[in-house]
């Protein structure tokens, strides 16, 4: 091939992926404005007029249950493709071991919407990433795209659902990149990622006019061996936590796949009896769906000790039963509560630490350190970054080969001190405890 043909399919591939990348941006943009706007509608219509709607938690399992074990399974090449795999299939999805489904979409919008309306604890950002995952698989579809590049397009959905979810563009490209395995990032993948998260962002927001909430750190401490002493002690701290919550998570999970044979309806409807009853003891419904109200509360003023400890309880029953959602909202919340506890021991500036307590935690539980640092950047204005590069590696590294999806494979060990074969996966590693 001669450097005139090389540089024609270059320029070829570049305006593929800007196509492909622009179509799903745009399409998931929307989708993920309504999941928001819906979200909040919801979520407002439980927490001020309808806190009885929490009783019903246990009926919106079975609901929830019913759609995935009728809706949610194909079976292709001897093979078990199911939707209730949630963030676990789009990841074997690009990976190449399983097939998205195209309904897979729509599907967890509802299952959130459901869980969310009832008092489930829950985020948002696995939903979107789902339907990003869904809208690309179609337009792989449509378009018929080779395997390999095919991928490619997977994760500029996840990229999509990531950025127009959280107003996060630059993270949200990295998201798609990084989320698939560890100690590996295909740079080939930044273009389309990077346009698709773009273009979503910018239509959910410009378009659609959603507004994302806004947290703003009040003061960042000076540069300083004893401040950055202190900073690499918190994220130690982030980082077990984001290890507790991975692991009750998981227990849940599978505890109750063997108790009830893997039925979804009686799973999940156990789980919501829990969270009523876990509810009630607490007398309140702080705890219960996205708990944004404290998370912003935790930047500015004292709020309960064990805030951070209710949350993992909470959430690691909801979804660890069945019930649907994204689980970075919830770990912001429990790592910006925690950090605001730690507040008095540490000598640090209460949003601050808050801050930090939410990006060192979802850096460590997701394993994506870039994707987390540039969230940082994003969403605090560029404060503080010294610290929070420190944070989210220190988080990541110590956080060992933990993490909320178990489907993750792991490309390189993160340290020479894991004695790790390439090529394991989260869920086999936990298995055989070799974190």
């Amino acid at each position: 091939m001669n450097i005139k043909e090389k540089y024609t399919n270059l320029f070829l591939t570049l305006i593929q992926w800007i196509l492909f990348g622009s179509i799903i941006g745009g399409v998931v943009g929307s989708t993920t404005a309504l999941l928001l706007e819906a979200n909040d509608y919801l979520g407002e219509l439980r927490e001020k007029d309808s806190q009885w709607l929490v009783f019903l938690l246990p009926l919106g399992g079975i609901l929830i249950g019913y759609i995935y074990m009728n809706y949610g399974k194909v079976y292709l090449n001897h093979s078990l493709h199911d939707a209730a795999e949630q963030n676990n299939l789009v990841i074997e999805g690009v990976q190449g071991k399983k097939q998205l489904l195209k309904r897979m979409g729509p599907i967890t919008y509802l299952a959130t919407f459901i869980t969310v309306l009832f008092g489930g604890s829950t985020g948002r950002e696995g939903a979107a990433i789902q339907m990003g995952g869904s809208v690309a698989q179609t337009v792989n579809r449509l378009f018929k795209i080779k395997i390999f590049d095919k991928r490619i397009l997977i994760m500029s959905g996840i990229s999509a659902g990531f950025g127009a979810a959280f107003g996060a563009p630059i993270a949200g490209a990295f998201m798609g990149i990084e989320m698939v395995a560890l100690g590996m990032i295909k740079f080939e993948a930044i273009i389309p990622c990077l346009i698709a998260s773009y273009v979503a962002h910018f239509i959910t927001t410009g378009a659609w006019g959603v507004e994302h909430e806004e947290l703003i750190i009040e003061m960042v401490p000076e540069l300083s061996l004893l401040t950055f002493a202190k900073v690499i002690l918190v994220s130690l701290i982030f980082s077990l936590l984001s290890i507790l919550y991975c692991q009750l998570r998981h227990w849940i999970q599978e505890t109750s796949e063997r108790l009830f044979k893997k039925n979804h309806m009686k799973r999940a409807f156990m789980g919501g009896i829990i969270i009523v009853i876990f509810t009630l003891i607490i007398g309140s419904q702080d705890y219960n769906g996205r708990g944004l109200e404290m998370l912003q509360q935790s930047f500015t003023e004292d709020v309960p000790p064990f805030a951070f400890l209710a949350k993992l309880v909470f959430t690691a029953v909801t979804l660890g039963t069945g019930f649907v959602g994204g689980e970075a909202i919830p770990l912001f919340f429990m790592g910006a509560t925690l950090g605001n506890t730690l507040h008095d021991f540490i000598g640090l500036p209460i949003s601050f630490l808050a801050a930090l307590g939410l990006i060192a935690t979802f850096s460590g539980g997701a394993n994506v350190p870039i994707t987390a640092f540039l969230l940082a950047l994003e969403m605090f204005d560029g404060k503080g970054l010294e610290f929070f590069f420190v944070a989210c590696f220190v988080s990541y590294i110590f956080s060992g080969h933990h993490g909320l999806w178990p489907s993750q494979q792991v490309h390189e060990p993160k340290s020479r001190l894991y004695n790790i074969p390439n090529g394991k996966t989260i869920k086999s590693i936990e298995k055989n405890n070799d974190t």
